[in-house]
């Protein structure tokens, strides 16, 4: 191997060493941040909001693939509003656009609370944030994720 090569080659080994210990002692997303005054939740164990979209993107994903990891901690999330009307339910959902804007994921929320929609919800399509405590259910045979006990804040 040439020298440029090789100097090359352990420059980029050092910058990825760097760059994987700069995440040592995080946790999925950003720990206890700032509340939201509007919220009664006093801390998030997964802080969607401060994350680039990129990297929310790639958390909400892991949140899909591996729910065990996630089941009863706070999420905080930001995103568009968006309902599905099943033929004996509706969903109520906060979805994430990935960085190009080309495709979206969301998490479904169930509000804490007796709620009525339309009338006690936001626009559909309009920017939200919602909190609320990660869960896992079944319909049948599928298992689905939400955020349950959750609020919608201030977007």
């Amino acid at each position: 191997m040439k020298k440029s090569t090789k100097r090359f080659a352990f420059l980029m080994t050092l910058v990825l060493l760097v760059c994987n210990l700069s995440g040592c002692g995080a946790t999925d997303g950003a720990t206890d941040t700032e509340n939201d005054s509007t919220s009664a939740y006093t801390g998030f164990d997964v802080d969607l909001t401060s994350l680039s979209s990129t990297v929310v993107y790639a958390e909400v994903s892991n949140m899909m693939t591996d729910p065990d990891k996630y089941e009863g901690k706070t999420v905080r999330m930001s995103g568009t509003f968006s309902v599905y009307e099943g033929e004996a339910k509706i969903y109520y959902a906060c979805l994430i656009a990935d960085a190009t804007a080309c495709c979206s994921q969301g998490i479904e929320f169930v509000l804490d609370g007796d709620y009525s929609y339309p009338d006690d919800y936001p626009e559909l399509g309009s920017e939200i944030t919602v909190c609320g405590i990660f869960d896992t259910y079944y319909e049948g045979e599928y298992m689905y994720v939400q955020l349950i006990d959750a609020e919608i804040t201030t977007a």
